[in-house]
């Protein structure tokens, strides 16, 4: 049975920095891309950034480059956001996914799903 699990969300002053983590347990974890969306109250889940399976290609979403690095490390089959400079519409609730391609990475594409973690970013 697989099982993302994120953990590190919570409550920072705009302008701050958050690391999200996500554990992995049933994946051939090596094997797929990783990604992170987010969903904010009344909004479309939306796509934050992804990895692939070898690390060597990120993508980001437009709202989030140049503050956001997702990073993973196969063996310990975890998966990171490293968020900085957060602003109030990063509030949301992130979600930790794996699919089988980085690039372009839908939520419609996305294999598995974890179950969330808040990011509340006041003003």
């Amino acid at each position: 049975q697989v099982q993302l699990v994120e953990s590190g969300g919570g409550l920072v002053q705009a302008g701050g920095s958050l690391r999200l983590s996500c554990a992995d347990s049933g994946l051939t974890f090596s094997l797929y891309a990783m990604g992170w969306f987010r969903q904010a109250p009344g909004k479309e889940r939306e796509f934050v950034a992804s990895i692939n399976s070898i690390r060597d290609s990120t993508y980001y979403g437009d709202s989030v480059k140049g503050r956001f690095t997702i990073s993973r490390d196969n063996a310990k089959r975890m998966v990171y956001l490293q968020m900085n400079s957060l602003r109030p519409e990063d509030t949301a609730v992130y979600y930790c996914a794996a699919g089988d391609t980085a690039q372009a990475m839908g939520a419609s594409s996305v294999n598995y799903w974890g179950k969330g973690t808040l990011v509340n970013v006041s003003s």
